[in-house]
């Protein structure tokens, strides 16, 4: 116990954890140890960003995907999805009906769909920045070349989302087909950090085949990389998938994972997903009393929510936006939380231990 609390006492200072570290950080979480990084990770967030959560606009505008990643649902080889894409004027719809909200940034998400090439997307992307260009976009659409992020990144797009799933080799290919590449979705990331992009990463927690040592790494290597913005969030399965008996990722775990990560990167955008309110009524709200600090309501068309269901059981299917954004404001304010309606830039943050 007394290793456990140095460990989180070295994290909470600004220490560079070793793998070692991380790994019995990871296998030794006692419920005094979670409540412990809980107060500090909490703290810190309020001390960079207070009670403010930054709401995300998502417009998940294609279910189509050339991949086969063995834990999605919107894989290549699912014959029971009904496919989708959304035209560039309903895009735009969602993204008007979105800044009418208050939103002031909004997430491009898709899988990985071939019809739309850099020439579609750079109109989409600017025709958001001329019309509102005091808002943020950010896309989220899978591996693409480095010319690509380029050319995106010309039209507008200011951020990248892109989990690095594993930082085990092996283990992303336990997840990915024999024709994607561990080395390829490392590059990707090297590539949009050169680029300029605002870059998000992250990875699924209980994801089939994940040890503590494979954990240990992924905090390693965010720990280097010093992403903006960190996606986890508890695996789930599709039972439409070849993991679909595998059991999923729990609340605890995420939440632990979550203070970590704040301790780890004060300044890092943190959202508090989909997927830990889908395994637990109030799981995006403890993701916030855990250091969490965005929020992305889905601004798609409810005629279309139900097919891009990356896993089983997805919340918010049947709401429109406008019902959606008014329920998660309630239920913010009843935590102490409210939205902010600007575009939630990652802040400067200089520790007293001279962190950046």
């Amino acid at each position: 116990m007394d290793k456990l609390f140095s460990i989180i006492d070295s994290l909470s200072a600004g220490a560079r954890l070793t793998e070692e570290q991380f790994e019995y950080l990871v296998s030794h979480r006692s419920d005094e140890g979670a409540r412990l990084l809980q107060e500090r990770a909490a703290a810190v967030r309020d001390t960079i960003y207070g009670r403010a959560i930054f709401v995300r606009g998502l417009v998940e505008f294609s279910n189509v995907c050339k991949n086969d990643c063995y834990y999605c649902g919107i894989r290549k080889s699912n014959p029971n999805l009904q496919r989708y894409r959304l035209s560039e004027a309903q895009i735009m719809y969602c993204v008007r009906s979105g800044y009418d909200l208050g939103f002031r940034t909004f997430v491009l998400q898709s899988g990985e769909d071939g019809h739309f090439t850099d020439e579609v997307l750079c109109g989409i992307i600017e025709q958001i920045k001329t019309e509102y260009p005091d808002c943020a976009v950010t896309l989220s659409l899978g591996e693409r070349s480095c010319e690509s992020y380029a050319v995106l990144k010309a039209a507008g797009a200011d951020r990248y989302l892109l989990r690095h799933e594993t930082a085990t080799k092996e283990h992303y290919e336990k997840l990915h087909p024999a024709d994607m590449s561990f080395e390829h979705r490392m590059q990707c990331l090297r590539d949009l950090r050169a680029l300029g992009y605002a870059v998000g990463a992250g990875f699924m927690v209980g994801a089939p085949y994940q040890t503590p040592a494979d954990l240990a790494r992924d905090f390693v290597f965010l720990q280097e990389f010093r992403p903006d913005m960190v996606g986890i969030g508890p695996f789930i399965p599709h039972h439409d998938t070849p993991f679909k008996d595998m059991p999923a990722g729990t609340l605890e775990d995420t939440l632990y994972y979550l203070s970590i990560l704040r301790l780890m990167l004060p300044d890092v955008l943190l959202p508090s997903t989909t997927a830990l309110g889908t395994i637990h009524p109030l799981g995006r709200e403890m993701g916030f009393d855990h250091g969490a600090n965005v929020i992305m309501p889905n601004l798609s068309p409810a005629t279309v929510r139900k097919q891009y269901q990356l896993y089983d059981g997805k919340i918010c299917v049947n709401d429109d936006a406008t019902k959606c954004n008014a329920c998660i404001d309630l239920r913010l304010e009843k935590f102490g939380y409210h939205t902010v309606v600007d575009r939630g830039d990652r802040k400067e943050f200089k520790g007293g231990d001279g962190r950046e």
